[in-house]
């Protein structure tokens, strides 16, 4: 009986675009609206075991549209709203910054702005993922580029059913 850790997969999502209808500096809930069948993609990752984390550019924080407090709301009600669904997200990595943001404390450049592998790399860390066994999905090529750059494997959503691109995009994985 020890303590040691199993590595486990892990799903990597997108926020806009590829969970939510992608709308200019989302931060409002009654702004939010799931695609398609988000819900029941994250449950049957869930069901499987593979941790499920959403890895989101926030720019709307450097540039002063919102608040990261704002951000963090947003995605404790994701996590409220999926529970109807029988599904959650393990975790949510955000980057706020933006080289030429009009906060100072944002306005810079760092290791967690897509297409940069930051926010994966900080992720794997943090809950000891098995790399070979993941994947991330996200509606723009600097999302497959930030997963290869973190040694993830990536697919591109270009719309539909998102529960039948991860369950045909795990058969590439291991």
């Amino acid at each position: 009986m020890g303590n040691e850790k199993t590595r486990r997969g892990a799903v990597f999502f997108d926020r806009d675009g590829t969970l939510n209808v992608d709308k200019d500096y989302l931060y409002r809930i009654e702004d939010f609206e799931w695609l398609e069948d988000a819900p029941q993609a994250i449950r049957w990752a869930n069901e499987r075991g593979l941790l499920v984390i959403v890895i989101t550019n926030q720019s709307g924080v450097a540039r002063g549209y919102f608040a990261e407090e704002d951000v963090r709301r947003l995605h404790d009600w994701m996590n409220k709203d999926l529970a109807r669904f029988g599904a959650h997200i393990d975790a949510f990595y955000y980057c706020p910054h933006l080289p030429n943001g009009s906060v100072a404390a944002y306005a810079k450049e760092c290791n967690c702005r897509k297409p940069k592998p930051g926010l994966i790399e900080r992720a794997c860390a943090d809950f000891d993922i098995d790399r070979e066994a993941s994947l991330l999905i996200g509606d723009k090529p600097r999302d497959v580029e930030c997963a290869e750059a973190a040694g993830v494997r990536g697919v591109l959503y270009g719309g539909g059913s998102l529960s039948a691109l991860l369950e045909k995009g795990l058969d590439g994985t291991k």
